[in-house]
């Protein structure tokens, strides 16, 4: 691997990774390591986890071959809306997706945009060959690192919704993504579920 490509890979890692050594060590001022962890990494952003619906019950009906072909039109079906509405793509793992957004705005209508498509990808096909969309939208302060992940609250609200909540055709917000969400206007259903933070969370009506 080519040493500007290495330090481009490595460099936010190692760094991180150092200062949660040195706040590992005895007597470290933990909360001066943490500013300079913030000062580093801390970025606001809308953070979008997506999961496909019945997705395992799916892969023991109809066998591993079938689970990659549905991946494989979910990617090709979906990341077109990401990047239409300047997602940036951090993650595929199995039949999830991680994405993230600087506005809340982007996040929801990109993830419209994405309910829309299958919708019409799946007017001609046979159940077995639906892809069916579940979405899970959150907003706020996170620790990214580089281009390969992101943590935070927001983000573990918004993979509790995408990923273990929401229902095919759903799209599910919480609260800071909803009270974030400015130039458009929202018609929402408050959820009785319990977020990460224990904030509320919302339903999107689209």
């Amino acid at each position: 691997m080519a040493i500007f490509q290495q330090i481009k890979i490595n460099a936010s890692e190692d760094r991180l990774e150092n200062l949660i050594r040195l706040r590992l060590e005895n007597n470290s001022d933990k909360k001066a390591v943490d500013s300079r962890i913030k000062d580093l990494f801390e970025e606001t952003w809308a953070v979008m986890f997506t999961d496909l619906s019945g997705f395992s019950r799916n892969v023991v009906e109809f066998g591993i071959i079938h689970f990659l072909q549905i991946i494989y039109e979910s990617h090709r079906l979906l990341i077109p809306c990401i990047d239409e509405n300047d997602g940036i793509l951090l993650k595929k793992e199995g039949d999830s997706l991680l994405v993230i957004f600087k506005k809340p705005e982007k996040a929801i209508s990109a993830a419209i945009q994405m309910q829309n498509t299958l919708k019409e990808y799946n007017k001609t096909k046979a159940d077995a060959e639906k892809v069916l969309l579940c979405v899970g939208i959150g907003y706020g302060p996170v620790l990214k690192i580089g281009d390969d992940d992101v943590f935070g609250e927001e983000v573990n609200a918004a993979s509790k919704l995408g990923e273990d909540t929401a229902e095919a055709w759903e799209i599910l917000l919480t609260e800071n993504a909803k009270e974030n969400t400015k130039t458009i206007n929202l018609n929402t259903s408050l959820l009785d579920v319990k977020i990460p933070g224990g904030k509320k969370a919302f339903k999107l009506n689209y």
